[in-house]
Order: structure tokens, then C-alpha cells, then sequence
């Protein structure tokens, strides 16, 4: 029964006119509604939100929560939310669409690939919220705040653009410091181990997430960490991106 609703999910998102899917990590191909091949890279704001409103992606979405919280707060700003498992994409992109959430829509693939699907400087903040953190030895580089990625974020976001990286792992979060510590194109704006025991720095910190409730609830903290790229100086590690030059 579940293997079945999910292949439905995966039916209907080819007829939601606000998902984008990659099939294949190796070919930078998109499709949209009905399974039609689209280009959308440096597209994204005039050929689907039809303004010039700015860019804000979600990493590792889920449900698009976060996406689609954001969207109501900011009707000035375009939402995207990023992730490749279709079910959980589909709950998001049929929420937007029942709230009539026109500012937010949904990308499925690897974000392994994400800087295929934008120009450079097209996206104006990233938000990470809850990502795997990939805990177990020999899988660092599959972090979302590896240099890897850091490559991609500087190549996908406008000059000075933020990104931010909220989670209730611990070791991820001091991970995170201690590689900021040596990426001397990182310049780390705010960090904190425990969001909570003390008055929000930015009021978007108080969207919640259903897994975030339910750690919470378990006693686990929740880190935030902002950050963005400096001009000058190099992503130290990590492999370029290839077709690309980042």
C-alpha cells in the first residue's frame, strides 16, 4: 500500500504546475508540468513566479515547511524548496497550491547538482534546515556544509548573500564551526549551540518544523549558524563542479 501511494505522489507531481524535477544527477535536464522539458536556469523568477522578486532556497525541504512558512511571511520574495524524495516534495507542493502560495515552488533533485539548475548570482539566500548530518565516518563530504556544497552556495547567490543552517545536531553544527574555521572565503555572521535559551536574532528562526517540535520535545537543542562568502579567497577541498566553473 505505501509503495503504491507513492508512485501516485510521484504520477501527480507531473501535473503540479509548481514542481521541477531531475531525473537523472548526470544530465542537467528539468521537466515540468506534464513531464514537459524546461530550461530554467536564470529563469527562475520571470518564466515561473512571472516578477523579479528575490530568490530564497530551502535545502534538504521535506515537506517544504519552512518553504512555505517563509512564502506567507514574505509575499515580496520568491521560495524554493529542494530535495529529492518525491513524497515529501509532493505534501509541500499541494499545500502551496491550497493556500494559493504563488511565491513558492519546488525543485526535485540532488543537491549534489543544484548549481545545474541556476545562474550564477540568481539566488538571494539559502536556508539548510535539518539536513541529514551524515554522522558516520567517511561521510563528511556528504554534509550540506562541506566544500563541496560551499562551492555550489558561492556560485548560485548574489554577492553577500546569507545562508543559514538550522539543526539539532550538535555534531553537525560543531563540525560546521570547525570547518568554517579553515575556509577563508567563509565569513561566519552569527552562530549559536542553543537558539532557544535566549530572545531570536532574526524572527525567521521561529518557523518550526514537525520533526523540530518532535526533537524538541525529546530535549534536544536546536544551532544555528549564518554565514556568507567573502569576495576574495578560496573554498579550500572539495572537487569543482564539473561542466562548471565553480
Amino acid at each position: 500500500m505505501a509503495t503504491r501511494n507513492k508512485l501516485q505522489k510521484f504520477a501527480e507531481l507531473l501535473r503540479l504546475p509548481n514542481v521541477y524535477e531531475n531525473f537523472d544527477p548526470t544530465r542537467p535536464a528539468l521537466v515540468g508540468l506534464n513531464g514537459a522539458p524546461v530550461e530554467m536556469k536564470g529563469k527562475w523568477a520571470s518564466d515561473h513566479f512571472k516578477n523579479d522578486h528575490p530568490i530564497t532556497l530551502e535545502l534538504a525541504c521535506g515537506r517544504g515547511e519552512y518553504t512555505l512558512d517563509l512564502a506567507r511571511q514574505y509575499p515580496d520574495r520568491n521560495f524554493i524548496g529542494v530535495d529529492i524524495k518525491g513524497a515529501r516534495i509532493w505534501r509541500g507542493a499541494k499545500n502551496a497550491q491550497a493556500e494559493g502560495l504563488d511565491n513558492a515552488a519546488f525543485l526535485r533533485t540532488r543537491i549534489e547538482v543544484i548549481a545545474a539548475f541556476f545562474a550564477p548570482g540568481e539566488v538571494d539566500e539559502i536556508w539548510i534546515t535539518f539536513p541529514d548530518p551524515f554522522l558516520k565516518k567517511g561521510k563528511e563530504n556528504r554534509r550540506l556544509t562541506a566544500a563541496r556544497f560551499l562551492r555550489q552556495y558561492r556560485y548560485l547567490l548574489r554577492p553577500g548573500g546569507l545562508v543559514h543552517l538550522k539543526t539539532d545536531s550538535r555534531e553537525l553544527y560543531d563540525w560546521t564551526q570547525e570547518t568554517f574555521a579553515d575556509q577563508p572565503a567563509v565569513e561566519v555572521l552569527y552562530h549559536d549551540n542553543d537558539i532557544y535559551s535566549k530572545p531570536l536574532p532574526i524572527p525567521e528562526l521561529s518557523t518550526e518544523t514537525y520533526y523540530e517540535k518532535l526533537h524538541k520535545g525529546l530535549g534536544k537543542t536546536i544551532t544555528y549558524t549564518q554565514f556568507r562568502f567573502r569576495a576574495e579567497g578560496d573554498i579550500v577541498g572539495g572537487k569543482g563542479i564539473p561542466g562548471l566553473e565553480v
